[in-house]
């Protein structure tokens, strides 16, 4: 079985994760900074956008993934891959634009936790439901 929804849903992360990471380096050859922030703020901002989707996009793609090659319905592959996707582009814009609270920020962190806490609830069932069917 080849994961094909994980597939396509990971690849439009990895274009996400792209374009995060040219914000980041065009702002650093444009102000010359090569190492750390420079002590800019807006560069901060971008750097910890950026750091913010590898601390949870990695594990999140992992899981799907697994889902995916576990058979569970592609509906919910579905709503998971794309909730994920839809979360760290409302968390980018968010954060982006403002170390403080907004919308974008605040929405994506909140649908992020449910995401991941939602895939991790049903890899556990799953389990479950499994290791009774063995039984």
């Amino acid at each position: 079985m080849t994961p094909r929804i994980s597939l396509l849903i990971a690849s439009l992360h990895v274009l996400l994760y792209l374009v995060l990471t040219v914000r980041v380096v065009l702002h650093r050859n444009v102000h010359k900074i090569g190492i750390g922030t420079g002590g800019d703020e807006t560069l901060s901002r971008k750097v910890r956008v950026h750091a913010n989707f590898i601390e949870y996009v990695p594990l999140g793609l992992l899981l799907l993934a697994l889902l995916e090659l576990a058979a569970v319905n592609t509906t919910l592959l579905w709503a998971f891959g794309i909730a994920l996707l839809v979360a760290r582009v409302l968390h980018a814009i968010g954060l982006g634009g403002s170390a403080g609270y907004s919308f974008g920020r605040g929405t994506g962190a909140l649908l992020t936790f449910a995401t991941l806490f939602a895939m991790a609830a049903f890899g556990i069932w799953r389990f479950v439901i499994g290791a009774m069917i063995v039984a």
